[in-house]
């Protein structure tokens, strides 16, 4: 089928089937109907609701139908004359740029009259003088600082020895086993370890973008969705089934073909990713494409995704109320949540255009800027015409096919315990997003909820205003641990040596963000391979009855669960405040979250004081209160299952997992000190290592896996 006007005809054969009525449901305009709306369209491009209306009578079709076939010929009467605008404006371009190689061949034969060789250009003699400010500015800058220093350690600064230079990207801490490494040990200096606030772009963002370029844009993200419609609606030749897992994948060969790319190079190391996924979730139409189309909502829609977004430019607000025609230039840095996968930028346009009553298709499409941005990328990445078809359902849901298509140069090769889950598209692919969007729908339904669930402890949050508060706080710590796990460009980690080939890496930041604890927070996290399926392993982490199993902060000691509150359709989509049994601070209580779908489970908890707890219940303001988030990632591994049992995942199976195993990050943070400036020393980065350490080894123990 095609994506054009309803039939107007309301009397309907009751023998006519679903399917053959499904085929009829889309045709096109008769060419006399095309002829009197043109007509009409070169006297009036603006009809008002008479005329529409005078228009339905005389065509047989419904005024809505007269309504977008307006909207859609402006808008191609727009495109069409900036596409004239932007011929025109090239072929100018093209003879200024003609006129300037001219006139710069020609100064190169000019010959100075005072020493008859060529003559300085004026651009070497700005360079000189740009150098020379340079070096005075660095000279002054040297001085100040030697100055400072001489105050410091109270000798002159020609007496400090040179400081030889750190070679490699990160600081070695492997100082051999940590185990037997001297308490209080050399202190490090704190920026000398690599890491930076999440919330900044370490990338060039650009800045006044011309209207030539804005309508090259337009033409690129148009062609972009066109493509991207066809791929929502065809099966074959596009889609096949993978024979591993039974997943949607792309058939590369028939799209290249039918899709060809006539200026694409191709090379040996770049990667392909495609998948298709679909599925229903609990928000209509309307307001998804709302949350897609601002950069902040959508990063909070996929906390677990996307590490930072923001609209860089808006090339076209589009049509007020439905966002149909908006054009936005965006950036998103995408991750898996552990430090060693590297996450994934991309500038790219974002395209919204409603294509009838309750249809809506969001493309997204990679975009060359200026030289010096795409080389700031740290690896080539393209997305290909990639996003979602949203319909609206009778019930206020809305059913989402999403599809995710990029390609990759494997510049820097994937650590070797996530080369499956990646290379397979699991890691970045339309499941998981899929599976992400149905997870916070039914989070953000329950958000809105007034009345406590039947899963709900009663009696301990007295309101639906403090729920609510409880549940913005728990998702404040979710967000804050899942920013701290990306391995972006401007948040590095160190490896120390550790318990096995992964290791155990760090990082550290000064902290005094609003919600965070002011001083130095040093954080660490390693992976490791369990022989067990993900939805085991995330039940013996949820399970307060084998906390203290793994806890090794509980120094043993059972927990209760005080209050609980259920934000999924999954019993593991949960939030739990627990209070530790026999603990000498009676003060001290736990708030965590779980969550759960067939791409991965999260299990995050921090300490929280009494105090706090009781201000979010009362559904008082809690973003000032302090969170130091820890907690576990869990994810399939990407290889299939040998037992043959779990067969393929699915959005509709939460047990479905075709993995043959479990890849668990285990990440910690500690306060190492609450003042900015301090140093950090030796002993709390053994400190930490030996809490990882100890944890793993009673997370084999306790599931009964054992390993050199």
């Amino acid at each position: 089928m095609e994506f054009g006007s309803r039939g107007g005809g309301s009397g309907e054969d009751p023998d006519v089937s679903d399917s053959q009525r499904r085929k009829k449901r889309y045709h096109r305009h008769t060419t006399r109907q095309i002829q009197q709306l043109e007509a009409v369209f070169k006297q009036h491009p603006h009809p008002d609701e008479k005329q529409r209306n005078q228009l339905s009578k005389d065509l047989g079709l419904e005024p809505r139908q007269i309504k977008f076939w307006f909207q859609n010929r402006r808008t191609q009467m727009k495109a069409q004359h900036d596409r004239a605008d932007n011929s025109a404006l090239k072929a100018e371009n093209d003879k200024i740029r003609c006129e300037n190689i001219a006139i710069r061949e020609a100064l190169k034969n000019v010959i100075c009259p005072n020493c008859g060789g060529p003559p300085v250009g004026e651009d070497s003699y700005l360079d000189e003088q740009k150098l020379r400010m340079e070096n005075a500015r660095l000279k002054e800058e040297l001085d100040r600082v030697a100055s400072i220093a001489a105050k410091c350690i109270g000798r002159p600064i020609s007496q400090i020895p040179s400081i030889q230079p750190i070679l490699g990207s990160s600081l070695d801490l492997s100082v051999g086993n940590f185990g037997g490494l001297p308490m209080g040990g050399p202190s490090l200096d704190l920026d000398l370890l690599p890491g930076s606030s999440s919330s900044v772009i370490s990338l060039p963002l650009p800045t006044g973008i011309p209207e030539m370029e804005k309508a090259l844009m337009s033409e690129v993200a148009a062609n972009a969705l066109e493509e991207l419609i066809r791929l929502f609606q065809a099966n074959e030749p596009f889609w096949m089934k993978s024979p591993i897992d039974g997943r949607e994948v792309l058939n590369i060969e028939n799209y290249q073909r039918i899709f060809p790319k006539p200026n694409h190079i191709k090379h040996p190391n770049i990667r392909i990713e495609a998948s298709r996924d679909s599925g229903v979730v609990i928000m209509n139409g309307l307001a998804l494409v709302d949350m897609f189309m601002d950069s902040n909502k959508w990063a909070e829609l996929f906390p677990t995704i996307v590490l930072r977004a923001k609209t860089i430019d808006v090339i076209s607000s589009g049509i007020v109320g439905n966002r149909s025609s908006s054009l936005l230039l965006m950036y998103a840095e995408m991750q898996v949540l552990s430090p060693l996968v590297p996450t994934r930028e991309f500038y790219f346009l974002r395209y919204c255009q409603q294509i009838e009553e309750g249809l809506w298709a969001i493309g997204d499409v990679s975009f060359d800027l200026s030289q010096e941005i795409q080389s700031s990328l740290p690896f080539y990445i393209r997305k290909l015409p990639s996003g979602c078809l949203i319909q609206d359902l009778p019930n206020g849901c809305s059913k989402v096919t999403w599809v995710e298509h990029v390609e990759l140069e494997d510049k820097n090769p994937t650590h070797l315990i996530y080369r499956d889950l990646v290379h397979s598209g699991m890691a970045f692919g339309a499941e998981r997003w899929i599976n992400t969007l149905q997870r916070m729908c039914e989070r953000f339904a329950c958000l809105m909820v007034t009345t406590s669930s039947s899963r709900d402890l009663s009696g301990v949050i007295p309101s639906p205003e403090g729920r609510r508060s409880l549940m913005k706080l728990s998702q404040r710590m979710v967000n804050n641990f899942c920013t701290g796990l990306g391995a972006s460009n401007g948040h590095g980690w160190t490896p120390l040596s550790g318990l096995n080939d992964v290791g155990i890496r760090v990082t550290v930041h000064k902290s005094s963000d609003l919600g965070q604890p002011n001083g130095v927070v040093l954080s660490a996290a390693t992976t490791l391979w369990l022989p067990v399926s993900p939805q085991v392993v995330f039940n013996f982490f949820r399970d307060d009855r084998t906390r203290s199993q793994w806890d090794v902060l509980s120094n043993g000691n059972s927990v209760q669960e005080v209050a609980h509150i259920a934000n999924g359709s999954h019993p593991g989509n949960c939030i739990s405040v627990l209070r530790a049994l026999n603990a000498s601070q009676n003060n001290m209580l736990i708030l965590q979250e779980s969550c759960t779908d067939p791409s991965g489970s999260l299990v995050v908890y921090s300490p929280i004081d009494l105090q706090a707890i009781n201000i979010a219940m009362s559904g008082e303001d809690t973003s000032y209160v302090p969170l130091l988030p820890s907690g576990f990632t869990i994810s399939p591994d990407g290889q299939p299952d040998q037992g043959g049992g779990a067969g393929p995942s699915t959005s509709s199976n939460m047990q479905g997992s075709s993995s043959s195993g479990s890849l668990v990050t285990v990440a910690f943070q500690i306060l190492v000190s609450t003042l900015p400036s301090a140093k950090l020393n030796m002993e709390s980065v053994t400190t930490v290592s030996n809490l990882i350490n100890t944890t793993v080894h009673q997370i084999k123990a306790a599931l009964n896996y054992s390993s050199s």
